[in-house]
């Protein structure tokens, strides 16, 4: 095997990595928030990178952003209202707007440098969907906001990075996170959240955790998988309502 050039490590478990040949780093810097990079390699174009971690790819982003968004929006007989947690490259954005029923989307996103960053080497993620006027764009935290409006949303839609202890979305995967967050839903609302890796060697990583918690706090949850390469692993998901998921 060559191993000439410039390599992306990413350890997987402690005896455990993936390496990647990078033919273009395009940046790589620090936000308050987390060390950012965006690489380019020939076998997943323009990859998003949060403090080591892959968070999408160009070439399969489409699996993870649909596999997020569609299941909850085509559950809700008419999602009007929908609540954006994170989701700085716009994928998430990108996928609700696609749904004509839409009447308006917030997006917050603790870290703006990232979603800046995101319109500048990343378009192809959010194809616009940044400047649809449909939307509106705050730079807070999740919790902070919902804890304080009035608003409420007929979809609310986890787009965050994993809950590492220390990291910028640890707490938003709590259940008291997740019982500040019921309250902001209309009546037949539905939350869906990322929830890390569920294949057979990393499903305990946080997946059944986050699965667990949103149990305690909703009547009824339904977890998803989807094959995400970028990832080497299945990716989970789950839904979270009060009302039926069928």
């Amino acid at each position: 095997m060559d191993i000439t050039g410039k390599w992306y490590l990413e350890t997987v478990f402690p005896d455990l990595a993936i390496m990647l040949q990078v033919r273009t780093v395009h940046y790589s810097g620090d936000t308050p928030f987390q060390k950012v990079e965006v690489l380019e390699s020939d076998s997943f174009g323009r990859s998003l990178v949060l403090d080591g971690k892959t968070q999408s790819t160009e070439v399969d982003e489409f699996v993870y952003h649909e596999a997020l968004v569609h299941p909850p929006m085509l559950f809700h007989p008419n999602p009007r209202t929908v609540f954006i947690g994170g989701g700085g490259e716009g994928g998430t954005l990108r996928e609700v707007l696609a749904h004509s029923s839409v009447e308006r989307a917030i997006m917050l996103d603790l870290d703006q440098e990232v979603v800046e960053l995101c319109r500048r080497y990343l378009p192809n993620h959010s194809q616009g969907s940044f400047d649809d006027p449909r939307v509106e764009l705050v730079y807070q935290d999740a919790r902070e906001y919902l804890a304080n409006t009035t608003e409420s949303f007929d979809v609310m839609i986890m787009d965050l990075v994993d809950p590492m202890e220390g990291g910028p979305a640890y707490l938003l995967y709590t259940e008291e996170y997740y019982r500040i967050a019921k309250a902001r839903l209309a009546l037949g609302g539905i939350l869906v959240t990322q929830s890390g890796p569920s294949g057979l060697l990393s499903y305990q990583e946080c997946f059944t955790t986050i699965y667990k918690t949103l149990a305690e706090v909703f009547q009824h949850t339904m977890p998803l998988h989807a094959h995400v390469p970028a990832f080497q692993t299945l990716w989970g998901f789950t839904l979270a309502s009060d009302s039926p998921l069928a």
